[in-house]
């Protein structure tokens, strides 16, 4: 009889919890009149766009920029990193509010400089904010290959002659190709499930459709729309599944001693990327709470935010250590934990939209906390899954083994040993699941108990009560916690020295 992992009926449990929101859009999209039909079109048209359009922004961007910090030898180059990095802690809502309201006529820059500048909506507003909020993906996804290279081909092809920008070109970009497809795939994901940048923009795909849908009680369209979407999401997770990038063994590492001047003429180039995306919100929030102050803001807004936060961040590690042992453990709890992955692939639109459902029948749980917990649990357990699972697999099998030999039951060894060795691990996966629960926008606005405002929120219903100043304090609080996002996330980067200069050839 085979000795099934004591981890596996729990991961079984898990993994049948992240099928439940697909299983309930399916049984509430049958009473849907039609599949597809001409409006869906447009809908469909208007999301590829974006996404098309966000995905050609985000390499043009990010690839230079990872060559540029991963190559060139800048003074402070950690900070630039961290600065370049800055957009992907950010919601990009946050962007797309501010710059939405900075621009165009009677925009904060023309009232502060007297200048007319452009207004962003649209398509074109909203792939631009999009490409400045994802272009880190493609940047850290690139730069990170761009560090495992060995320069010695770069030598070689300078030494018979090649000149810098043709050795990286012809043998540097073509060994990085399936990164920047990684990242860029990415950014495809996230312009398909964001909702606040589209709507704010004024712009309609599914996620703002599927909103409207919900507010005027047309459950089974949403339901319909939501399972469209969530196709191209798949579509879009295979091919991101496809994508492999070669290994190679590690050698020495490059580095470019630019002239100052060249160096520094490409970082100017680069800061209207930082300005856009992280000082104009920063000011523009920074302005509004010195005009009108904090307005009526409640810090229990901030509590509700945390509580609720903190609340799924402790059911999700709590959830993450059986799946992510018992995809230690063998190929049935790898299956089980691919599954668990489900739930952050599903736009935080269309699980709302699943669970509001769920939620009407089953009235005990209709816009409850309990409710909006198990949303956040669903969305970002796989943060928890990662961390833990890579903590636990860095350990040494032998100490357990040793406490066995030495008597110990199996119980006695996991909370003895693994469970604080896995310790660092939940942690790390209680504080990402934490920032992301503080940060979600759809499924907050539509699970909420009533009366339950939360920082996002209440940004949200300022931008609809076109009250916007009153955004200040919400705003900078969710830049503070996305900041330490950031750190959090960089913090395990490693540094690397290189040894090529643009004046030599060896």
């Amino acid at each position: 009889m085979t000795n099934w992992p004591k981890s596996y009926p729990f991961a079984l449990i898990i993994a049948l919890m992240a099928l439940t929101p697909i299983g309930v859009l399916f049984s509430l999209a049958s009473d849907s009149a039609a599949f597809f039909d001409a409006r869906n079109l447009t809908v469909l048209v208007n999301t590829l766009a974006l996404m098309l359009w966000t995905v050609i922004g985000s390499v043009l961007i990010g690839v230079p920029l990872a060559f540029f910090t991963a190559y060139v030898n800048i003074p402070f180059r950690r900070l630039f990193l961290i600065l370049f990095a800055a957009p992907l802690a950010l919601p990009s809502y946050l962007g797309a509010f501010t710059l939405y309201f900075a621009f165009g006529r009677g925009g904060e820059i023309e009232s502060i400089t007297g200048i007319t500048t452009p207004s962003l909506e649209g398509l074109w507003g909203a792939a631009l904010v999009m490409s400045l909020y994802t272009y880190p993906f493609v940047m850290l996804t690139t730069r990170a290959t761009l560090l495992s290279l060995d320069a010695s081909l770069v030598n070689a092809a300078r030494t018979l002659g090649q000149t810098l920008f043709m050795s990286l070109w012809r043998i540097v970009l073509p060994r990085v190709i399936n990164s920047i497809a990684a990242g860029a795939l990415l950014s495809a994901l996230y312009a398909l499930s964001d909702f606040g940048t589209p709507a704010i923009m004024g712009f309609d795909t599914f996620t703002r459709v599927i909103f409207v849908e919900y507010n005027a009680f047309g459950l089974s369209q949403a339901a319909m729309l939501s399972l469209q979407l969530m196709l191209i999401v798949v579509l879009v997770l295979f091919v991101e599944s496809r994508i492999r990038g070669d290994k190679e063994r590690p050698g020495r590492h490059l580095t470019l001693w630019l002239p100052p001047w060249l160096s520094g003429t490409w970082l100017l180039s680069f800061m209207p990327i930082v300005l856009l995306s992280i000082f104009l919100p920063l000011g523009i929030f920074t302005l509004w709470l010195v005009r009108e102050g904090a307005g009526d803001f409640d810090v229990t807004y901030a509590w509700n935010s945390a509580y609720a936060s903190m609340l799924a961040a402790i059911a999700a590690v709590v959830l993450a250590v059986p799946v992510a042992h018992g995809a230690i453990a063998g190929k049935a709890g790898r299956v089980m934990e691919r599954i668990s992955y489900l739930g952050f692939g599903v736009p935080g639109i269309v699980m709302g939209t699943a669970l509001v459902y769920l939620g009407l029948q089953i009235p005990v749980l209709y816009q409850t906390l309990a409710l909006l917990v198990f949303a956040y649990v669903l969305r970002f357990l796989p943060l928890a899954v990662g961390t833990i699972r890579s903590t636990a697999e860095n350990q040494d099998a032998g100490l357990v083994k040793a406490a066995r030999v030495l008597g110990a039951s199996p119980r006695e060894a996991f909370m003895r040993i693994t469970l604080p060795l896995t310790m660092r691990g939940m942690v790390a996966g209680a504080a990402l699941v934490f920032l992301e629960a503080m940060r979600e926008l759809p499924a907050t606005l539509m699970l909420g108990p009533t009366g339950f405002e939360t920082l996002a929120t209440y940004l949200w219903r300022v931008y609809e009560a076109g009250y916007f100043g009153r955004a200040a304090v919400p705003g900078l609080l969710l830049v503070l916690l996305s900041g330490f996002g950031l750190v959090l996330m960089l913090s395990g980067e490693r540094r690397a020295e290189f040894s090529v200069s643009e004046d030599s050839r060896r």
